[in-house]
């Protein structure tokens, strides 16, 4: 079963997935957000591609949008409306990927 994580457990949760990544993800409207900026829409576009394929095999689809060469990503798990440790597994999955 999928539990929403408390304050400290997110605190602790987003210090530890920070620490072992160059950009920062932080908490934005009560999800676990970060924006990324690429060369140029071919380079966005393909790392979206790359998300969307980890999302699909977790299940678990981020919020996202794309301008350009910037994409944004916004994580909450709506099953428990708020964050859970799927969010920041994706997460950490996503950070692999740049």
């Amino acid at each position: 079963m999928i539990k929403c994580l408390n304050k400290d457990s997110i605190d602790t949760s987003l210090t530890a997935l920070n620490s072992s990544i160059d950009k920062p993800w932080g908490i934005y409207n009560n999800k676990l957000s970060i924006e990324f900026k690429f060369s140029d829409f071919i380079s966005a576009f393909g790392f979206m591609t790359k998300v969307a394929i980890l999302a699909e095999r977790a299940n678990h689809h981020p919020e996202w949008s794309n301008i350009y060469s910037k994409v944004s990503i916004q994580l909450t798990t709506h099953e428990v409306s708020g964050i859970s440790k799927k969010d920041f597994d994706l997460a950490q999955e996503i950070s692999n990927l740049v």
